[in-house]
């Protein structure tokens, strides 16, 4: 991909963020929480496979 492409999607990007979270904030917080959510999740669940790797 070139790298213009890659800087215009990044920009894209960061700005699309900071119009979500400017005028949609709670939505903003509610995506936020939902990833943090599943990110916890995810980790919860290595943390049980690792321990029963090791029990």
């Amino acid at each position: 991909m070139p790298v213009l492409v890659k800087k215009l999607l990044l920009w894209g990007g960061v700005a699309f963020l900071i119009y979500f979270m400017a005028f949609r904030p709670d939505g903003a917080a509610q995506m936020c929480k939902s990833i943090g959510a599943g990110l916890m999740a995810m980790a919860q669940g290595l943390g049980d496979f690792l321990t029963s790797l090791m029990t």
